[in-house]
């Protein structure tokens, strides 16, 4: 396992961190701790989740994610282990939450000390934005409507409530998640000049179905020091391949109706079958070689893989062991050049 430096910061994570955002629906309390403690053994130091897993977001199991995690965290070595995970962005009508998502002072302040004390841990090694407070598109849209335009904290002042709670020690460094070219610039324009903290990290979803981040993201992330964490490697398993002739019971898109809908467009399973031709060539299988994809990737800081059971687990752990060479990365680009992004 190797460990990268996000940005500028003392942080050093793993080039694998385990996505968390089944336990408390889809995995148990029992399952959530098997895997952790196998990814923990297997030399993964970077635990990624959010206040509003598990998902799909419900007042029922709000909060579940994180509080499964605390009562195996307070069995650890906290200065071992890296911990991450999100505040709920703009936009969002969780009426359950707080009366609404809003990343505002008395927000931010509540949601970090609510996920303080799920995870029973004294501090938070990364606390990321889960998407931004002002509108943009998001989840699978592609374009920009002015007039969605809605009310939101300016950055500066974002920055300035987790500045506080960087120096109370609640927070150790700040992430961003779902963020655009211009979300990166404007909180790094911001940081510089008003002596505030600086984001060193942004989570947003790259994987061989979803490679958009390879224009004005990587730049931007470049300029600035940036690391990614990539979600969604396997772009909700459908690089594992198992939805090319069926639908298989118990999976997110079989179990939520409207789950992953940017995944449900033209040329996804021809892209997806043409990627599975390539990893049968060279004795792989399609998830290995996705996720080994995302890891070759310069900008990559760690791969957030998830899965809901310890045997995916396993296999996609295997792919750590993967380097691909210049002949498959150039059949991998000749597919994107045949299916474009077929679900941004």
């Amino acid at each position: 396992m190797q460990y990268n430096q996000l940005s500028d910061s003392d942080l050093h994570v793993s080039e694998i961190c385990l996505g968390t955002m089944t336990y408390g629906q889809q995995n148990t309390i029992e399952e959530a701790h098997q895997q952790l403690d196998y990814a923990i053994v297997q030399g993964i130091n970077f635990i990624d989740a959010a206040e509003m897993y598990p998902v799909p977001p419900r007042a029922e199991t709000y909060g579940k994610t994180e509080a499964y995690i605390g009562e195996w965290l307070k069995k650890q070595q906290r200065d071992k282990i890296i911990i991450a995970t999100k505040i709920v962005g703009g936009g969002r009508r969780f009426k359950w939450l707080r009366g609404g998502s809003t990343v505002n002072s008395q927000n931010i302040t509540q949601a970090v000390d609510d996920s303080l004390k799920r995870l029973q841990t004294d501090y938070i090694d990364l606390y990321q934005i889960h998407w931004p407070d002002r509108y943009v598109p998001l989840f699978g849209q592609s374009v920009f409507d002015p007039k969605q335009e809605r009310e939101h904290t300016p950055i500066a002042e974002q920055l300035a409530i987790f500045a506080d709670l960087i120096k109370a020690g609640k927070i150790r460094y700040l992430g961003l998640s779902n963020e655009t070219p211009w979300g990166i610039a404007e909180f790094s324009h911001a940081a510089k000049q008003l002596g505030l903290p600086k984001v060193v990290s942004i989570q947003n979803a790259y994987n061989l179905l979803n490679r958009v981040f390879d224009w004005g993201l990587a730049e931007a992330c470049y300029r600035e020091n940036i690391g990614l964490l990539a979600y969604s490697p396997l772009a909700f398993g459908f690089l594992s391949g198992k939805y090319l002739n069926d639908k298989p019971e118990k999976t997110r898109i079989t179990l939520f109706e409207g789950f992953g809908q940017r995944y449900l467009k033209p040329n996804v399973n021809e892209a997806v079958a043409a990627y599975m031709e390539i990893a049968k060539r060279h004795n792989l299988s399609l998830t290995v070689l996705a996720l080994a994809f995302v890891r070759s990737r310069w900008f990559v800081a760690s791969t957030i893989i998830g899965a809901t059971s310890l045997e995916q687990l396993k296999e996609n752990l295997q792919s750590i062991n993967v380097v691909l060479n210049q002949e498959i990365l150039a059949e991998l680009d000749a597919v994107h050049s045949r299916y474009p992004n077929p679900a941004p």
